[in-house]
């Protein structure tokens, strides 16, 4: 099957189903995959293009999903660390407490979100910072909230949470936007959650 169909999605199903079918597509495409910049730009159009075919619940019209993807810590990238190190340069790099943008579908973001205390805001801060799911039915009225597109009404964020070895490690968010009010339910935060341990078990860290 090319790869493209995966984002094919059934007619008549509920979004039970739904988030059972993406999920389900989404494990074959990481199979054989480790690498994790590969894996979440696979996640993220999935996602977002099978969404934009599941009328009506979003769709392509005033319920679509306007924007799905990753937020990552920032010590995941590379850094002039690397340069230093090759070069033979001995200034000390500091990595800020940040998130920097990772794969994903959509208008231009953000290109990073505090994380520091003192500094952090928002709701992928926030799902980030307390490693847990945030569902934000609408975004005007949330505390601190970051408009990195003016037409988004609703937002949930997803924390990506590493555990192993009886410790755990935030590594960053899965975060969608949606144009319209209380455009996600407990239900999408239940099947998110399980495509965010996914990703999280089929990429090496």
């Amino acid at each position: 099957m090319p790869h493209a169909d995966s984002a094919l999605v059934p007619s008549g199903v509920d979004k039970a189903a739904f988030w059972t079918h993406v999920h389900e597509q989404l494990s074959y495409l990481l199979d054989g995959q480790r690498n994790w910049v590969t894996n979440l730009a696979n996640a993220a159009s999935l996602i977002y293009n099978s969404l934009a075919a599941f009328e009506p619940h979003f769709g392509s019209g005033e319920r679509a999903v306007n924007w799905c993807g990753f937020y990552m810590e920032s010590n995941l990238f590379p850094s002039p660390q690397i340069f230093r190190a090759q070069t033979g340069a001995n200034k000390e790099h500091e990595v800020p407490d940040r998130l920097l943008l990772g794969p994903f579908c959509g208008k231009p973001a953000c290109q990073f979100i505090d994380t520091a205390p003192g500094k952090a805001r928002g709701v992928c801060a926030d799902a980030y910072i307390a490693g847990k799911t945030v569902l934000v039915a609408d975004v005007d009225a949330y505390p601190g909230h970051i408009a990195c597109d003016g037409e988004t009404k609703s937002e949930i964020v997803c924390p990506l949470v590493l555990r192993k070895d009886g410790g755990e490690a935030a590594l960053g968010v899965l975060d969608l936007d949606c144009l319209v009010l209380g455009g996600f339910t407990s239900e999408d935060q239940q099947g998110l959650e399980r495509i965010a341990q996914l990703v999280l078990d089929s990429c090496d860290w």
